[in-house]
C-alpha cells in the first residue's frame, strides 16, 4: 500500500478514536449538567476509567503515525515497545469489558455508539494497525516489565482516589462493597490477564519478525 494511502487510513482511524472520546465526554458532561453536578468532577471521573485512558493512548499513537512531524515525541510514541504496550492495554480493555462488564448494562442511543467504539471498534482497529504497521521482531520479554507500570499505577491511583472520595470506576475494585482483600485478589487476576495478553503479543511479534526476515532473505 502506498505510504500516502496508509497514512490516510491511519488518520481516519485516529479521527474515529477522537470522535469516540468526544462523544463519551459530551455524554458525561451533559449528565453532570442535568444533575447540576460539577463539570470538572465529571471530567476527572471520565479519565479515571482505564478504557478512556487506553483509548486516549490509542488515538495519540494513531495521530502521531498519521500526522506527526519528525520529533523525539513522535519517535517515542511510534517506537515498537511503546506502540505495542498500547496494543496490550487496548486489547485487554476489549477482553475485560466483554468478559466482566458488558452484561451489567444495556446502553442506548449515543451511549451505545460510544460504548461500541471504545470497547470493540477501536481495539480491533488498533490491533490491525499494530499487526500491519508496527515493525516486528524488536520486542523482548523485558518490555513487559515496562508495560506493567501502567496498570499498576492505575490501580494505585484508583485505590487512593476511591479512599478519598468513595468513587470506584469498576465494580471489581469497589473497596466499599468488596473489601480490600477481595479487591486485591481481583486486581491480581486482572494483572494476570494483562500479562497473558502481553506475552501473547510478544510471541506474535517475534514470530512475525522471524517470518519477515526469512522472506526478505530469500532471493
Amino acid at each position: 500500500m502506498p505510504v500516502a494511502d496508509r497514512r490516510m487510513g491511519i488518520g481516519l482511524l485516529a479521527g474515529l478514536g477522537w470522535a469516540a472520546l468526544t462523544i463519551q465526554l459530551y455524554l458525561v458532561l451533559l449528565a453532570r449538567w442535568q444533575d447540576q453536578a460539577s463539570l470538572l468532577g465529571g471530567l476527572v471521573n471520565l479519565f479515571g476509567y482505564f478504557t478512556v485512558l487506553s483509548n486516549t493512548l490509542v488515538a495519540t499513537v494513531l495521530t502521531q503515525a498519521a500526522f506527526g512531524r519528525e520529533s523525539a515525541a513522535r519517535r517515542w510514541w511510534l517506537s515498537p515497545w511503546v506502540s505495542s504496550g498500547v496494543a496490550v492495554s487496548i486489547v485487554f480493555v476489549a477482553l475485560a469489558y466483554s468478559l466482566l462488564l458488558r452484561h451489567l448494562w444495556q446502553p442506548q442511543g449515543w451511549q451505545w455508539l460510544a460504548d461500541e467504539l471504545l470497547h470493540d471498534v477501536m481495539p480491533a482497529a488498533y490491533a490491525l494497525y499494530w499487526w500491519w504497521c508496527v515493525p516486528k521482531g524488536q520486542l523482548r520479554f523485558t518490555h513487559l516489565l515496562g508495560w506493567l507500570v501502567y496498570p499498576l499505577g492505575y490501580f494505585a491511583y484508583v485505590l487512593a482516589r476511591g479512599h478519598g472520595i468513595g468513587f470506584y470506576p469498576y465494580p471489581f475494585v469497589d473497596v466499599a462493597s468488596l473489601g480490600y482483600a477481595q479487591v486485591l485478589i481481583n486486581a491480581l487476576a486482572m494483572l494476570g490477564g494483562f500479562i497473558l495478553v502481553g506475552v501473547l503479543l510478544i510471541v506474535l511479534d517475534r514470530w512475525q519478525g522471524r517470518r519477515l526476515a526469512r522472506a526478505q532473505a530469500q532471493p
